[in-house]
């Protein structure tokens, strides 16, 4: 039977259809002083309706509403896909956030519509603060209780992949113009906003999911010059003006673009050169990755490189890749690249994804980054754990954060990282805006699924507004809950120890949790945060 109250408080975990029934009304819920929490405003209306409401509280002042926009899905599951996916054919998903003033909107859809509303503020007042909503659907309340406390400074180091060359394809300006450092500074600032705090840095231009003999549009930050027979020149300006925005932003790590190919590290990157007065491509799929020219190349830049990073004084804060995703067949490949790596960057942290136990055991890569459907072997037997998703992910119940998955399943995720004490944490797609192998451009607000190949919500997490302002999803802002779940248990174990705070986690379960182990419940996953939220509350009063 349909649902017919004309509105609702719901959590930030639900994902509100125009037909949705029984939604769960939420009436309170926890946060620490410094968090971002949301909880949406579901108005059932007609489409083309003006729906216009009221806001009473105390947080007023730091609050902002956003509608929850439709976006066409597409390729939603695969074909092993598992069951723990939102039930229905839907054609449609709610994600894109898009701001709006005056507490109006005009409604998209016949039956539900939903606001977004985000609290956030570094100090917000202590105690509990009623929200009262009026509005001509009817009237609506929720008790917002803020915890004397803060959150620690997030530990994890997460970059999700930030694709420069996709900004230039979608608003049409050339590289390192004015209007491209506007642009990615915007992109980047909101990537920093929501947790990313290492950025990939094209040194040369990222040889990432390019179909082979093809090209990405050129984003090279590092200026090169042939000074004879395999001699080199390297110069630096433009990655100055990279390193000087990030520190902006507060970008606190740089993750150098993979110095191969992906998939086997059979080639170089694209790479261009000054060379008699002309700039030309002088490494690219023809090189063979491991031969003399090359190898004499990396060194010579490798040196450079080092030297530059020493002078900024952020070698700590430098990781090197090899080659993206190498499979058991290609580490013949895979063990030549990563010599020459290892050779011209000892010292420096090496790391890639890839999900064979063995490339770590026999000693080809010091850091791996395994999916979390293939992180099993690495607990334990790593000095650091990493882990990723991406696209092959939507089986073994494992987190990931496509629009066909719930929300919950998206925000697990920062529980499972606190208890396998997760270092890092990568994503390939912050602003992904190309079909598979980049052959072209889409329109992210009609393509979501990069030309049917990757399921919706693997290639990107904002959208591309207007006067190059990225638009949020809400998956961006349930998988930061998920960062701010993990500090929050942070906290609680500064004041209780590990094995207590897990416990509170853990509390009622039959199975202790793992990456494919846990309860497809949204309310028991609030519930566990408010059991959290408790208990620092009671620490604090001790």
């Amino acid at each position: 039977m349909a649902d017919t109250r004309k509105v609702i408080i719901a959590s930030s975990l639900d994902k509100i259809f125009p037909d949705s029934s029984d939604i769960y009304e939420l009436d309170k819920f926890s946060m620490l002083k410094n968090e971002k929490k949301a909880f949406q405003i579901v108005f059932n209306a007609k489409k083309g309706e003006k729906v216009s409401f009221e806001i009473e509280s105390a947080l007023m002042d730091y609050m902002n509403f956003s509608v929850v926009k439709m976006m066409k899905g597409g390729y939603v599951a695969a074909k092993d896909a598992d069951d723990y996916y939102i039930k229905g054919n839907h054609e449609y998903y709610p994600d894109m956030l898009v701001s709006i003033k005056d507490n109006c909107f005009i409604a998209e859809n016949d039956g539900y519509n939903s606001v977004w509303v985000q609290i956030k503020g570094d100090s917000l007042p202590a105690g509990v603060h009623n929200v009262n909503v009026k509005s001509d659907k009817g009237d609506c309340s929720i008790a917002v209780l803020v915890i004397d406390a803060s959150l620690p400074e997030q530990s994890l180091i997460f970059t999700n992949w930030f694709h420069t060359d996709c900004l230039m394809s979608i608003y049409g300006f050339e590289a390192f113009s004015d209007e491209y450092w506007k642009t990615v500074e915007n992109f980047l600032r909101r990537a920093v906003e929501y947790g990313m705090n290492c950025v990939l840095t094209p040194l040369f231009t990222p040889p990432l999911d390019t179909k082979v003999g093809g090209e990405r549009p050129t984003v090279q930050l590092v200026d090169v010059k042939v000074t004879g027979k395999n001699k080199y020149s390297f110069g630096f300006d433009r990655l100055d003006k990279w390193i000087e925005m990030c520190d902006r932003c507060n970008i606190e790590y740089y993750e150098m673009s993979h110095l191969f190919t992906q998939w086997g590290a059979k080639h170089a990157p694209k790479i261009i050169a000054e060379k008699n007065g002309v700039q030309k491509k002088i490494f690219g799929w023809r090189t063979f990755a491991s031969g003399k020219r090359y190898r004499l190349f990396i060194e010579q830049f490798a040196k450079a490189l080092t030297e530059y990073i020493d002078k900024k004084g952020i070698r700590e804060k430098c990781f090197f890749h090899v080659s993206d995703e190498p499979a058991q067949s290609m580490k013949r490949a895979y063990a030549k690249a990563a010599k020459i790596v290892r050779d011209n960057f000892s010292g420096f942290k090496i790391i890639d994804a890839l999900s064979s136990y063995g490339f770590y055991k026999n000693g080809l890569i010091e850091l791996p980054i395994p999916a979390n459907d293939h992180i099993e072997p690495f607990i334990g037997n790593v000095p650091e754990l990493w882990t990723y998703y991406c696209c092959a992910q939507g089986s073994k119940f494992v987190s990931n954060r496509f629009f066909a998955m719930p929300s919950e399943r998206n925000r697990v995720l920062g529980l499972q990282l606190y208890k396998f004490n997760v270092k890092g944490f990568l994503h390939w797609g912050y602003n992904f805006y190309y079909s598979q192998f980049s052959k072209a451009v889409i329109d992210p607000f009609e393509v979501t699924d990069a030309g049917g190949k990757f399921q919706s919500g693997d290639s990107f997490v904002v959208y591309p507004g207007e006067g190059g302002q990225p638009l949020d999803s809400l998956r961006l802002h349930v998988f930061y809950d998920a960062f701010q779940d993990m500090r929050a248990l942070q906290l609680l174990e500064s004041k209780i120890g590990y094995d207590k705070t897990l416990a509170i986690v853990e509390e009622g379960l039959d199975k202790p949790i793992s990456f494919t182990e846990y309860p497809h419940d949204a309310h028991w996953l609030t519930d566990v945060r408010e059991r959290v939220n408790q208990a620092i509350a009671v620490c604090n009063a001790q």
